[in-house]
């Protein structure tokens, strides 16, 4: 099925035919029509399935077509997400394609001065994509009015309620007078997250799942590094120069330690973004901004960027640290292999890492394929920032490094 054989407004076929899209990808093809007859949704399918689509398009569509003009009778649909970085992108996608429509869409987060954003909720909207602390703070100051809104969106559903949003999603829920639509979508769910969903949806539910037993697009490759700890910043320094066209997405475990590896990156002569929750959000939106563009390839993020963030064009994700959870797995390497598009995931596994490894190969119900290093892999890598006079010292130090290793686990 195409697009244009769905009854939707012409303006939302030229959009997407604008954006290149001819027909819905699975997800979409099974969600649309259930959305468009006014049904409660529950939908899990693989990141970079083009589940904001799935939503974002009958959303619009239904909006657009009881609309006489652009002007807003009050917010419409709230779209709750869990991170600042995904309700600018949702924000995006709907923006994108509402163009020509009636419908109005606005990103609302923290982390930024209210005032501009009091004056567009004041001039008026139709679909209001928010994180909930910023939400409730101006529910609280009578800028936000819950009465016209029939739909609700949870996007990254499973995030939200294992945050502890739960009680924010009822609250809302509660708010809401009319008798409105429940839309849950996500990469991954648990059967407690799956009970807590269910809770807050009609019996009526539809429940659609696509791919089950692989949570992770067709279109990833998967490979593991088997690279000491202290080790991993060498590989990272090779990897990144092996392949100086790529752009290469890299997660850490902490922020600290995102700075401390773009800082190594920066010793030898590479160039990195980091983004991570620390950091301001317009910071954090400019950083996205120079990633998006080009501008800078290399990218070190912590998992706030896991979740929901289609950045268009990333080779490879790289996994410097393996996540804590396996299914954050899932949403890290989400970032590369979107749409059509094939992508690259390489871990980092060191000794002490190796049972979480074991967590995501079972997660992912298959074994990742390893990619063998050596020794001199990684004199190669440090002979590239030595001079000519270290070289040998360097490889003698990194010989007995090794010598070292090898004592100390024998005594273990």
């Amino acid at each position: 099925m195409k697009f244009e054989q769905y009854h939707i407004a012409e303006e939302i076929k030229q959009n997407l035919t604008g954006l290149g899209f001819k027909r819905p990808t699975d997800i979409q093809f099974k969600s649309i029509p259930s959305i468009m007859k006014g049904e409660d949704v529950l939908a899990i399918a693989q990141t970079g399935t083009g589940k904001t689509a799935a939503f974002a398009i009958p959303i619009i569509n239904k909006i657009h077509a009881i609309k006489s003009s652009k002007r807003s009778y009050g917010i419409k649909c709230i779209v709750m997400v869990p991170t600042r970085e995904l309700a600018l992108q949702i924000g995006d996608v709907f923006n994108t394609l509402a163009r020509h429509t009636k419908a109005k869409a606005f990103a609302l987060y923290g982390g930024v001065e209210q005032d501009a954003q009091i004056k567009k909720l004041q001039d008026g909207i139709d679909i209001l994509v928010a994180t909930p602390g910023r939400m409730f703070d101006l529910i609280s100051q009578g800028y936000i009015q819950l009465q016209n809104v029939d739909t609700l969106v949870l996007d990254e559903a499973d995030h939200m309620l294992d945050l502890g949003f739960i009680n924010d999603i009822k609250s809302v829920k509660k708010m809401l007078t009319r008798k409105h639509q429940t839309l849950f979508f996500s990469a991954t769910i648990n059967k407690e997250i799956k009970k807590l969903a269910f809770s807050q949806v009609k019996s009526s539910a539809i429940r659609i799942q696509v791919s089950p037993e692989d949570p992770v697009s067709k279109n990833v490759s998967h490979f593991v590094m088997f690279v000491e700890a202290d080790d991993k910043r060498f590989f990272l320094e090779k990897f990144i120069k092996d392949h100086p066209e790529s752009k290469i997405l890299v997660f850490v475990r902490t922020r600290v330690r995102a700075e401390r590896v773009a800082k190594a990156m920066g010793r030898v002569g590479i160039d990195a973004l980091t983004i991570h929750g620390e950091k301001e959000q317009a910071t954090r939106s400019e950083v996205m901004e120079k990633f998006k563009s080009g501008a800078c390839r290399l990218m070190i993020a912590t998992d706030v960027s896991a979740r929901g963030i289609d950045v268009a064009d990333v080779n490879y994700v790289i996994n410097y640290d393996l996540p804590d959870k396996a299914e954050n797995y899932v949403h890290r390497v989400g970032r590369t292999g979107r749409g059509v598009k094939k992508g690259i995931a390489v871990s980092f596994c060191s000794i002490e890492e190796k049972d979480r490894l074991s967590e995501i190969q079972v997660f992912l119900n298959k074994d990742i394929e390893v990619i063998k290093t050596s020794k001199s892999d990684y004199a190669r890598t440090v002979i590239t920032t030595a001079a000519e006079d270290d070289i040998q010292t360097l490889i003698e130090n990194y010989e007995n490094r090794v010598k070292r290793r090898k004592k100390k686990k024998k005594s273990k």
